[in-house]
This record gives C-alpha cells, structure tokens and sequence, in this order.
C-alpha cells in the first residue's frame, strides 16, 4: 500500500501544467463530454486522485483550460503597439484560439467571471483607455469587441465543426447562397445582391473588417 509520502511525491510530480495540457488535448478531439477524470487519468498513466490533487472537479479544470488557452492568445500579442493595431491582434489571436480550440469560446460565455475573461477585458480596455475613450463610454466600447470576438469567432468554429460532416467550407457557403437566392428577389434583394460575396468571402478578413467597423464607431467618440 502507498504511504502519504508516496502519494504526495507522485502528486508533486504530475503538475497541474501536465493535467492542463492533457484536458486540453482531450477537448480538442473530444469535446467537453470526452473530457473524464477516467480518460484524462489514462492519458497521464496516473489514478484519479493524483489528478484530484490538482483540480477539484471537472469545472475547475475547464476552468483552467481556458484561461491557459487565453494567457497564450495575450502572451503572443504586442500591447506596447499603436492601439488599433494591438485591439485587432488580439481579436484575432482569439478568432484562432478558439478555431482551434471551439470548447474555450462556450467556457467563456458560460462562466464570464473568470480569471479568462477578466484578461481579455484588460487587454482591451487598457488600449481603449489610451485611445482616450471617454469614461462613459469605456464599458460599452469594451463589451462591444469583446461580445463580437466572443460571438462571431464561436460562431465561426460551430460553423468548422459543421463542416467536418458536411464537406469542405467553401461547399458550405455556395449551398447557403444557392438557397437563400431560391427565394424571390423582389423580397429579398439584399441576400441576391451579396450571395457570390457570400459564396467566396474568408472568414477570418469578414471577422477583421467586423472588427474596424466597431473601431471606427469607437474613434469617432472622441
């Protein structure tokens, strides 16, 4: 039988970085339902209790998930360039995080008083901040980028997991546009007008231009 200190030393040496990395692997092939203490202890070679030892529940894990996802989005990014510059690369640090990894966005939206989300907020309300945004404003500007990151890129990758089953994504698209421009129109000009737009635009420029939309409504508060 294991003493407490033979416990302890193996607990030590299965770090909560290691058990991060491994729910993170397991949540990119699998989703959050694939995300067990059972399979995350057969990944480490480890019991359930080291794991435990770490992280208290699988909320907490997921927790620590996400943020680490996030800190690497910040990390990557310049906050000491021109503000614009450093709002759309983190924008877009996160469209990708979250491309990559769809699980973080619904992490994010679900418990948005986490470690994660207070970063983003940081992140970008330090640059409105030097933008000179007026103090009424700050709260709103904020929430409007990051609602729109948040929103459009779980969007994007719900879409990407959509299109795993169904084909390639440019397939996709020409199959919406062949049906929206099936209706009349005389209704609907608008849909017939930007249907080709629609069948060969890329995600990622519609995200950055969504992105200097807001940023020009934000300049002009000034």
């Amino acid at each position: 039988m294991a003493t407490h200190t033979q416990r302890t030393r193996r607990a030590d040496a299965l770090s909560k970085q290691r058990i991060v990395d491994a729910a993170i692997e397991i949540l990119d092939a699998g989703g959050e339902r694939a995300l067990t203490f059972r399979a995350l202890a057969s990944r480490l070679e480890t019991g359930s209790g080291a794991i435990y030892w770490h992280v208290e529940n699988k909320s907490d894990l997921l927790v620590a998930a996400s943020d680490d996802v996030i800190a690497r989005v910040l990390a990557s990014t310049d906050g000491n360039v021109e503000p614009f510059t450093a709002i759309r690369a983190v924008a877009l640090g996160m469209f990708d995080a979250i491309d990559a990894h769809p699980w973080v966005g619904a992490q994010l939206v679900r418990e948005p008083w986490q470690l994660a989300m207070l970063k983003i907020y940081e992140r970008v309300g330090a640059q409105l901040r030097i933008l000179g945004v007026p103090e009424r404003s700050l709260f709103y500007a904020a929430s409007a980028l990051v609602n729109y990151i948040l929103g459009v890129a779980g969007q994007n990758a719900a879409n990407a997991r959509l299109d795993a089953h169904e084909g390639d994504r440019s397939a996709f698209r020409g199959a919406v546009a062949a049906r929206w421009t099936q209706h009349d129109p005389a209704q609907f000009p608008f849909a017939h007008q930007i249907a080709e737009q629609l069948r060969e635009h890329d995600d990622r420029e519609q995200f950055l231009a969504g992105i200097d939309f807001i940023l020009a409504g934000i300049a002009a508060l000034g």
